[in-house]
């Protein structure tokens, strides 16, 4: 209220909030109805269904395990690697048997830089490894 009702004690000082309130909700709707809806595709490869099951399913190979330590050094099944040969070994992998690949298992420490990881996942998307996943510590 803008007036107190005892006469006594004069205009009170509050602000009356209301219209501002009403103001911004109105503003807010229409920003949110007037914003263009963003949306990008993404291309997933879902695998299709079938009635016959697998032929002679195989054993998966043991999963490589690679670690990022914090000073950027990569260990494959924790023996030094270095990270421009990593892509000649996932192709050596990957052509053992191209249908039955081992799983990557990869495991960065907090403290590695980004740049290391994202060449090992270069080199693997570039030697077309198929099953790769990160090791949470």
């Amino acid at each position: 209220m803008a007036f107190s009702s005892k006469s006594s004690q004069g205009a009170m000082a509050d602000i009356n909030v209301t219209p501002l309130v009403d103001v911004m909700l109105v503003l807010l709707i229409i920003f949110m109805v007037t914003m263009p809806i963003q949306s990008i595709p993404v291309d997933v490869d879902l695998p299709q269904k079938t009635d016959k099951p697998p032929e002679n399913p195989k054993e998966p190979p043991e999963p490589i395990r690679l670690r990022i330590d914090a000073s950027g050094a990569v260990f494959w099944n924790d023996s030094p690697a270095d990270v421009n040969g990593l892509q000649k070994r996932m192709l050596e992998e990957v052509a053992r048997d191209p249908s039955n690949q081992p799983e990557l298992q990869i495991e960065t420490n907090d403290q590695a830089e980004y740049g290391v990881l994202a060449k090992v996942l270069a080199s693997a998307k570039n030697a077309e490894m198929a099953k790769i996943g990160f090791v949470q510590n």
